[in-house]
């Protein structure tokens, strides 16, 4: 199943899309990566979908990534003894550390650590900013705070400080568990919440070493202070604009959110765009004009990867959703504008071997008309590098591990396949040959490219780009397999840095 577009659609799962029929129908809609949020639901229910995405992906034949998105070190307040109280502008409230329910001047604040960083000016805002506080006066284990505007605030509501970094681990203890069950799964990314540091990612990475990708979540401020350093320290980056919403002022975030896309383009790091893009199919059968326009503007920007929230976990219409998605995607990228906008924002190739073989794979698909571009990766790297140029040729990705393969369904415009390693050159121009074929890529006549390393097998050794044709039918009684070994079967250029 070949998908006629290059970026991605991620796909949360929950209650509206637990059965196995619905996430077949999400996939052929057009979901690549499908979400499991440890933020709710159980253990056996992300088990539960975690095995059906894996029957879908037998029965299609095709490589789905799944990607455990943890919860991470949300700060909440506590209970209140009604249930909810409404605070009014000027109104004196305090939050503290007694576990006591709280009133209309007083709730528990369960994070003591917030105690001891929080300074007399500061902001609080709780749930997702419908309630300011600002903080007056600061005592051991006491916020004495003033409500700046109206609201009505209930239990274990939500608290952001945009103006502090909290010294808080980046891991909890549910976080820790999760991660563990998640990785025993075989999940093929962690998405990791709330990171405010690069150390973030390193405390993670040491746990999951090389079983899953590792995508930081952008959604502090506290994180655009050493967004680089993060960046190159993660696997992959998402703007989760639903906290970093809250924490930065509305008009900021667009802006934001292109710094973070050219900065992972940059470094070649895949990049999902998220919260709220067609968030009025919760309800509706369609969405704005305005959420399609979001979406459209994250693809002309050359965003990897767009992403579906409530829309496709408890939504009304999860599997519409999706084609909604594919339909906006595919239009853009039908544009003549979209190229136009792709190569004005195409990044200067780093300084080495990978790099300039995947822009000199670029330069030769684009001059010779190449109907696809082959990578083979051991470990993913010469498909994401391909990927960092944005050719206009679609991106074939060979690989001999199954968990490569699916991890790659993230990137941008990469077609992951499967197949036994290879062990000299002409092996791997047959089997690229072949798979372009099998997969509709190309037919007779076609040019191909081919991006490898050498030896074969190692990871990070993109040193070899190769140009072949793909031969006409074989003579009769040549096996389709050993059409490529035929005398004249195929004509090929070899550079080799």
């Amino acid at each position: 199943m070949r998908r006629q577009r290059k970026a991605k659609i991620v796909a949360t799962l929950g209650p509206a899309s637990t059965e196995i029929a619905v996430i077949r129908q999400l996939f052929d809609a057009g979901a690549d990566v499908f979400r499991l949020n440890f933020s709710h639901g159980s253990h056996e229910d992300h088990r539960r979908r975690y095995d059906a995405v894996r029957a879908v992906e037998r029965e299609r034949g095709r490589p789905i990534a799944v990607l455990a998105d943890l919860q991470g070190p949300k700060l909440r307040i506590g209970t209140f003894a009604a249930g909810k109280v409404a605070l009014q502008a000027g109104d004196a409230f305090v939050l503290d550390s007694d576990p006591t329910p709280g009133d209309a001047a007083r709730v528990h604040l369960p994070h003591p650590e917030l105690f001891r960083t929080a300074n007399p000016g500061q902001a609080l805002l709780i749930d997702d900013g419908k309630v300011q506080l600002r903080i007056e006066s600061v005592a051991p284990g006491s916020l004495a705070t003033r409500v700046v505007n109206s609201g009505t605030l209930s239990d274990r509501k939500g608290v952001n400080v945009p103006d502090a970094v909290i010294p808080i681990p980046a891991l909890t203890a549910k976080d820790r568990k999760d991660l563990e069950f998640a990785l025993s799964l075989g999940v093929d990314w962690i998405a990791l919440s709330f990171v405010q540091r690069p150390a973030d990612i390193v405390e993670a990475r040491e746990l999951v070493g090389t079983r899953a990708g590792v995508l930081a979540k952008i959604e502090k401020p506290a994180a655009l202070q050493q967004l680089e350093e993060i960046v190159r320290v993660s696997d992959a980056i998402m703007v989760a604009r639903g906290d970093l919403g809250v924490e930065l002022p509305p008009e900021r975030v667009p802006g934001v959110q292109k710094r973070i896309l050219r900065l992972c383009r940059q470094h070649g790091k895949p990049i999902v765009i998220a919260t709220q893009m067609l968030e009025s199919m919760i309800e509706s059968p369609v969405p704005t004009r305005a959420e399609a326009s979001d979406v459209a503007s994250a693809i002309y920007d050359g965003a990897d990867a767009v992403m579906l929230s409530a829309e496709s976990a408890n939504g009304r219409h999860p599997v519409p959703a999706v084609a909604m998605m594919d339909r906006i995607i595919g239009e853009v990228e039908r544009d003549p504008l979209y190229r136009k906008l792709l190569d004005a924002q195409h990044e200067a190739p780093l300084a080495t071997r990978q790099d300039a073989i995947c822009a000199a794979l670029r330069e030769v698909s684009h001059i010779i008309g190449a109907a696809a571009t082959v990578t083979y990766t051991s470990s993913g790297a010469t498909a994401l590098r391909a990927a960092r140029e944005r050719p206009c040729a679609p991106i074939l990705s060979i690989t001999p591990h199954r968990e490569i393969a699916r991890r790659l369904a993230l990137a941008w415009g990469v077609h992951s396949t499967v197949s036994p390693d290879v062990q000299s050159v002409d092996e791997m121009v047959d089997a690229a040959i072949r798979a372009a074929v099998a997969e509709d890529f190309a037919c007779a006549g076609d040019q191909i490219t081919i991006a490898a390393g050498t030896p074969f097998g190692q990871g990070g050794t993109t040193n070899l780009l190769r140009v072949a044709e793909i031969p006409g039918q074989p003579a009769a009684g040549v096996a389709d397999g050993d059409a490529a070994e035929t005398s004249g079967a195929h004509r090929e250029d070899l550079a080799t840095l």
